[in-house]
């Protein structure tokens, strides 16, 4: 037995898991460790505690509400920045309705009233109505079955499998393939499919660190590597050849 730590992180491998663990492209793992060490844990989903009306960021769902509210926060948050879904989950918790049941009892306009400042509310309303039934009847949720509900892409029904159920899924998102682009550790306008796959195929296998790759991904790409990076501040420049590339004449005029 080989023990791997990194970053508080210890990774308890059997010996027919090193070779598989060699065999891992480790940029992969680098990137997360200085993610982490730059920006700290994210601690995400961000869900509402008993009582309240506000998501926090706890560590996640700790009961089936939760989890619902996480699901219902996959579909508001979808073409909008997180503050607009976050709005609209406040708006449904202080009426009482995020749970499967009530939003399925909710008209559908004062539902989409209740989540206009998610866009697309009339849309939303109908595919949280979806997502509510389906909820109801099942405990324990599926990609297949998810990725069957209307409204419901790729980069949701992993959100949900990941944060909700703690399913072993890596969430592709913009900031991913803008990220590792510019890194040179995926092809952006590859398929989802291929980039999870590539992901999956260089992490280590824990739903913790997949959770806190995703948000450290997310916060990094609001921070720093934005459409128009702040690549001076990057603590991924050493490693990230679009940064070289563009350091490169710089340095041989100075030469």
């Amino acid at each position: 037995m080989i023990r791997i730590r990194g970053l508080g992180v210890k990774y308890i491998l059997r010996p027919a898991s090193v070779l598989y663990f060699a065999l891992m492209d480790g940029r992969f793992m680098k990137v997360y460790e200085l993610l982490r060490r730059g920006h700290g844990p994210r601690r995400w989903w961000p869900v509402t505690p008993p009582g309240g009306t506000k998501p926090f960021y706890t560590g996640g769902p700790r009961n089936d509400l939760q989890r619902f509210e996480v699901a219902a926060g996959a579909i508001l948050t979808q073409n909008t920045a997180w503050a607009n879904a976050e709005r609209a989950i406040e708006n449904l918790n202080r009426l009482g309705a995020m749970s499967p049941g009530a939003i399925e009892r909710m008209d559908v306009q004062a539902l989409a009233a209740a989540i206009r400042s998610a866009g697309y509310f009339n849309q939303k309303a109908k595919r949280l109505r979806t997502i509510a039934a389906w909820f109801r009847a099942n405990r324990k949720g599926t990609r297949e079955g998810l990725l069957a509900l209307d409204g419901v892409g790729l980069e949701t029904a992993d959100s949900i499998m990941l944060y909700a159920f703690n399913a072993p899924v890596f969430v592709v998102d913009a900031y991913t393939r803008r990220l590792f682009g510019r890194l040179a550790l995926v092809d952006p306008s590859a398929p989802y499919e291929e980039i999870r796959d590539r992901f999956e195929r260089n992490l280590p296998r824990r739903v913790y660190v997949y959770k806190e790759y995703h948000a450290l991904v997310v916060e990094h790409g609001k921070s720093v590597c934005r459409k128009a990076p702040l690549c001076e501040k990057c603590l991924l420049k050493r490693l990230c050849l679009m940064y070289l590339e563009r350091k490169e004449p710089t340095q041989g005029k100075s030469g």
